[in-house]
């Protein structure tokens, strides 16, 4: 396998008085040392201390073949990363008084299967919902259009009873992409660009496909490649480009991309009540969703938990809300510690939370 390297005159980095200069190589040090050990080609990291960006860097390449600079303004795919625009968007309704977490989804969308009827907007949210899952291993169900998977997935029976488990499926957020609509009456994409992209100012930030071309926009690269039988990803020996297509009506579940400024640039205003208004609404979102018989369900790992959305790392010391995306992107919100950490590659499957929680460790004292 071939080594990827990183030229000295590639590191662009923008770091302020509030970071001592030290701390900042260590840090640049240790992102070096973990792209030669994942053999990540470029990746963006910025660190939110007090809802201020205190250090913010681009290291490696953005693009391969033609040795192109990562840089801040690179644009990267964050894939389910992307549901937190969604979630915020239904507890900014919800401060609206246009719906309730409560609601049975049934009470805004109409001509549900009966097995539906009772499923509450909470439980998609949180992935407790039961519902079948609208995709397949290669794609849609059905192998055709979102009209035909839609038609499919109402035929078939529900998994499980609502609440009783935690399953990650695009279904839910599908439904509540419809909802959004329903209740604010305008698109999705509409509501998110001027409800949230617009007030945190993040003009760089799309919904799209990778295949799209696009300002600034880094491809993204794995070793994996999917089985066309089994639709599961194998490790190969050569780097790959990704080629990603994220239909519309599943985009509040992924298809988002941005670079990390622009993110950090959303957590601030989401913390600093521009989003959402009431701090309580924020504690909502991120408080963990208990399963009907009291225990709660999640990704494994140290994600022990899921709220409205995000990722919940329960612990009694620095415990964070942790949204992940495709393996490659990934942002830490640490409540107690006023501390919230960005890291976007364009490599699948890095493990780029474990860097996140090392990086935090330069910040928190134990």
């Amino acid at each position: 396998m071939k080594h990827i390297f990183f030229p000295v005159f590639l590191i662009i980095s923008l770091v302020s008085n509030i970071v001592s200069a030290q701390k900042a190589e260590e840090i640049r040090e240790y992102l070096l040392k973990k792209m030669q050990e994942h053999q990540i080609p470029g990746l963006q990291l910025v660190i939110v201390k007090n809802n201020e960006i205190v250090f913010s860097e681009a290291l490696g390449l953005a693009n391969l073949p033609f040795s192109v600079a990562a840089m801040k303004s690179t644009v990267f795919s964050i894939n389910s990363v992307g549901k937190v625009f969604t979630s915020t968007a239904i507890m900014q309704l919800v401060e609206r008084g246009k719906l309730q977490l409560s609601d049975p989804v049934s009470k805004h969308l109409k001509d549900f299967p009966r097995d539906w009827q009772d499923i509450t907007v909470k439980q998609l949210l949180s992935h407790t919902s039961g519902l079948p899952d609208v995709e397949a291993p290669n794609g849609l169900i059905g192998g055709k259009d979102m009209d035909t998977a839609w038609a499919l997935l109402q035929e078939l029976p529900l998994k499980n009873t609502p609440g009783e488990k935690f399953d990650y499926i695009s279904t839910n957020y599908l439904l509540l992409g419809k909802v959004i609509e329903q209740c604010s009456g305008v698109p999705f994409g509409q509501f998110i660009q001027k409800s949230q992209w617009d007030v945190a100012g993040m003009s760089a930030t799309v919904y799209s496909n990778s295949s799209d071309v696009m300002e600034n926009k880094s491809p993204t690269y794995s070793y994996y490649y999917q089985d066309k039988v089994s639709g599961e990803y194998k490790k190969g020996d050569r780097l790959r480009e990704l080629h990603e297509e994220f239909p519309p009506a599943l985009r509040t579940d992924s298809g988002v991309f941005s670079n990390a400024e622009e993110m950090a640039q959303w957590i601030v205003a989401l913390q600093t009540g521009k989003l959402l208004k009431n701090k309580e609404t924020l504690k909502t979102m991120w408080q963990p969703v208990s399963l009907n018989n009291g225990e709660y369900g999640g990704f494994g790992g140290i994600f022990t938990a899921y709220g409205l959305g995000w990722p919940v790392v329960q612990r009694e010391k620095h415990h964070a809300v942790a949204p992940i995306g495709g393996g490659r992107a990934s942002f830490f919100i640490y409540p107690d510690d006023d501390l919230a950490i960005v890291l976007l590659t364009n490599l699948m499957r890095n493990g780029s939370y474990k860097i996140i929680e090392d990086v935090a460790g330069f910040f928190l004292e134990d």
